[in-house]
């Protein structure tokens, strides 16, 4: 009998050790998955650097930031694509992970993968953003002047009041940028604190 008592408490030591130590490693992969969203973003705002020197003023100069890397498929009429990103308050420092997804429609054959930056004048276009859901259709191909700080904003489009557009290809800045049914969410997973 007091082995078999010995024997459950060993068993439920090593459970209570195994429930703690799943936990232990999700939490170190939600922060990996953090900092590998965080990486992507500094290296999208410097390839956007390197390639629109002025957009580095612009960038500082507002009220936050959103970058999001996108992976589309599209196979004959349909297509879709998916990705992750953070959205960046400099006003407060606040990060906000977020989730992206794609849906269009149009013929075409292949996978691309893409940066999408959004730059916000005011808090307010930031929040709306984050807490909205905010929903994305259309294409367009401009240069704008940002009338807040003066800079230029060539290569970005306005999207809506105070926030502006950057798509970053692998080989620079698109020529054309697109939204195709595009959604924008918070991400549940990497906002748990």
């Amino acid at each position: 009998m007091a082995q078999s008592k010995f024997l459950r408490l060993v068993c439920m030591l090593v459970l209570c050790a195994f429930v703690t130590s799943i936990s232990v490693v999700q939490a170190a992969s939600v922060e990996d998955k953090r900092q590998k969203v965080r990486n992507m973003s500094d290296a999208t705002l410097e390839k956007l650097y390197e390639v629109h020197p002025s957009a580095r003023r612009a960038i500082q100069n507002a009220a936050g930031y959103a970058v999001f890397k996108n992976t589309g498929v599209k196979i004959f009429v349909l297509g879709s694509g998916m990705g992750k990103g953070i959205a960046v308050n400099q006003v407060t420092g606040e990060e906000t992970f977020m989730k992206m997804a794609e849906a269009q429609v149009g013929l075409g054959l292949g996978v691309k993968a893409f940066n999408v930056l959004f730059l916000f004048a005011t808090e307010d276009a930031l929040n709306k953003f984050i807490n909205t859901g905010w929903e994305f259709g259309g294409q367009a191909t401009a240069a704008i002047t940002d009338g807040v700080s003066g800079d230029s904003m060539q290569g970005a489009v306005t999207v809506s009041r105070d926030t502006w557009m950057y798509q970053m290809t692998e080989k620079g800045l698109a020529l054309e940028l697109t939204g195709k049914g595009t959604r924008y969410y918070k991400d549940s997973e990497l906002n748990k604190k």
